[in-house]
């Protein structure tokens, strides 16, 4: 897939995000800064020289506050996941450089308390926090990305419905 290009020729920016299950099964949803109403998970682009999973314990520190120390690594989502930019969206975002996301998931175990979360960061893209059941939020998720939490909530499936269950 590495030939695989976004609308506009565009390429896909790399990205890693992460699945923070508690031990209700419930994951981590914050609500974004920059777009009120729309919730979604920690992620961000992997930079040059990291693994993707280097990369996700960074982004999940630097959005919510949680050190790699406070959690536990389960799985990781056997393949890349790709979303498209709306047509309204292209050349507006990551100075126009790509067209899309390619995201690599991993699903982690949250090991602290809710006291550990702190969305109050440097650089803060979150304005609230709360757990929720992972299709409660699907539906507050933003559309064009509707698909990828679908695809994600799949592949760690029956992991999040054993946890929830209390297995």
């Amino acid at each position: 897939m590495s030939g695989r290009q976004a609308p506009g020729g565009l390429p896909y920016r790399p990205c890693a995000g992460v699945v923070l299950m508690n031990a209700d099964g419930l994951v981590f949803a914050g609500q974004r800064i920059d777009s009120q109403g729309a919730w979604q998970m920690p992620q961000g682009g992997i930079d040059k020289g990291e693994t993707p999973a280097e990369a996700a314990l960074r982004e999940l520190t630097e959005e919510t506050g949680v050190s790699a120390d406070r959690v536990e690594l389960l799985e990781e989502a056997p393949d890349w996941v790709f979303y498209d930019l709306p047509p309204e969206l292209l050349g507006k975002i990551w100075k126009g450089k790509y067209g899309g996301q390619k995201q690599k998931w991993f699903l982690l175990r949250f090991l602290g308390r809710d006291s550990d979360i702190r969305i109050d960061t440097d650089h803060p893209e979150f304005d609230r926090w709360r757990w929720m059941p992972a299709d409660e939020l699907i539906s507050h998720i933003v559309p064009f990305k509707r698909d990828v939490y679908r695809q994600v909530f799949a592949a760690f499936g029956d992991r999040l419905a054993a946890e929830a269950q209390g297995k």
